[in-house]
């Protein structure tokens, strides 16, 4: 299963590597850490994000292992959208109201915008952005895509489809 954590831990050396000894320990694998060094944070403490796969039944004992490092567990959660893909989206996307766009995919209940890059060189310009969108299915992700092909032809916006898998 993927599971995506949150930890927040003491701003100390060797404080990332103990949170994370616990997930080889238990079985799992790191898929991605978030993690960015900010000296001006006055609390003392980090934030860092971590996706990860592991056996379902080792969850609980990672997180037993995860708190007795001294870390404290923000949040946690079975990552539910793991279908991904990218699109390029170029036009005049802030003046055809770009938060509809995202909120058409959103807003079915099957897919959501994860990702969004955006470039915009003049205001008289096309822009482009790059837009992930993830899904519990391959058969979800065609569904998101064909709204969004339809959003980018009422629209007027061109929509480059990347050639990755879905997966």
């Amino acid at each position: 299963m993927q599971v995506s954590m949150k930890l927040e831990m003491k701003d100390a050396p060797g404080q990332l590597v103990a949170a994370l000894t616990p997930i080889s320990e238990v079985g799992g694998n790191i898929i991605a850490v978030i993690h960015q060094h900010d000296p001006k944070h006055l609390s003392g403490t980090i934030d860092v994000q971590i996706m990860l796969e592991l056996p379902e039944k080792n969850l609980e004992k990672l997180i037993g292992l995860i708190r007795s490092k001294g870390v404290t567990i923000l949040r946690i959660g079975e990552e539910r959208l793991l279908i991904r893909h990218s699109i390029i989206l170029i036009g005049h996307l802030i003046h055809t109201d770009l938060t509809d766009t995202v909120d058409r995919i959103d807003e079915t209940g099957f897919a959501e915008v994860a990702e969004l890059h955006m470039v915009m060189p003049a205001i008289t310009e096309p822009s482009s952005a790059k837009i992930t969108i993830k899904s519990a299915s391959e058969a979800d992700m065609d569904r998101a895509l064909d709204i969004l092909r339809d959003v980018a032809g009422q629209k007027q916006l061109l929509m480059i489809e990347t050639m990755e898998d879905h997966a």
